[in-house]
């Protein structure tokens, strides 16, 4: 059944179905962000030949930095004897459990400051405020308060996290166009539909942008926290490695993280184009 929406929706948007037609029946083209996608490794892999060459030709000392070869071949080998296999998943389980419990708040507080005057006069002033401060300069209080545990870390974490969530969601929020609030008003919405068919789809790719960032975060802050009494995860490798010299180790765990990281972008990227398909077929 049409509803009031849909049909005043339809309206405002005359050419909208026309464009889904020609968005489907469109062929691919090569546009500039491919074109960067397609060289985005180009200046990694210029690195990792000058790097190998200078390992090779003696300029780099293997005590000082490992030969890219060298730290491949380490990690392998740490992955086929099963020493890699569970500090891989102790640091993944802290990075993920922290930012979703990050990005959870964080999308909450933005909906709540976003969409209600009285949640963003006692909201936004204090996020900002959180904002000047660095999450890893709570870590002192973080230990008093919640002891060196696993609790303490995914709480920085978490700190860490919902800080971009909440900016970018917020700023989505407040950006959505009047012309849309004004149509919701006229057909008669309620506040949960409102938030459900205009808030929610405005607020996407704000929310996007900041779960990218999040998650880039959520890593850099874990480099940091496994130093700290920890018995297992890629930090631990890296910190007892620096106590015997093994350079080839602690670039084979700086990998690690790059990997890692790459891989949750590169996920959030793919959930990104599916969630916001819509948006390439009516700039079409």
């Amino acid at each position: 059944m049409t509803t009031r929406w849909d049909a005043a929706y339809s309206e405002a948007s005359p050419q909208l179905d026309y464009r889904r037609q020609k968005g489907a029946s469109a062929k691919p083209r090569l546009t500039p962000m491919r074109l960067s996608s397609r060289g985005l490794l180009f200046g990694p892999v210029v690195l990792l030949v000058i790097w190998e060459i200078a390992s090779l030709a003696g300029i780099l000392s293997p005590r000082h930095l490992a030969a890219p070869s060298t730290a491949l071949t380490t990690g392998w080998k740490l992955l086929l004897d099963g020493t890699l296999g569970p500090h891989l998943v102790a640091s993944a389980q802290r990075a993920y459990v922290g930012l979703a419990v990050g990005v959870a708040i964080g999308l909450l507080l933005a909906l709540v400051s976003g969409l209600t005057r009285i949640g963003e006069a006692s909201i936004d002033g204090l996020v900002q405020i959180k904002r000047a401060v660095p999450t890893l300069a709570l870590i002192p209080l973080a230990i008093l308060w919640l002891g060196i545990g696993e609790t303490m870390k995914i709480a920085v974490i978490s700190l860490s996290v919902f800080i971009p969530v909440y900016i970018n969601t917020h700023a989505a929020l407040r950006g959505i166009d009047l012309r849309l609030v004004e149509l919701a008003r006229t057909v008669g919405l309620g506040r949960l539909e409102f938030v459900r068919r205009v808030a929610l789809p405005g607020a996407l790719p704000g929310f996007f942008t900041g779960l990218r960032l999040a998650v880039t975060t959520c890593w850099t802050s874990l480099v940091v926290l496994e130093q700290i009494n920890t018995t297992k995860g890629i930090g631990y490798l890296m910190n007892r490695a620096r106590d015997y010299g093994q350079t080839d180790i602690i670039v084979a765990g700086l990998v690690i993280y790059a990997v890692l990281g790459l891989v949750s972008d590169g996920l959030v990227r793919l959930w990104e184009r599916k969630a916001l398909s819509y948006r390439k077929v009516i700039g079409s």
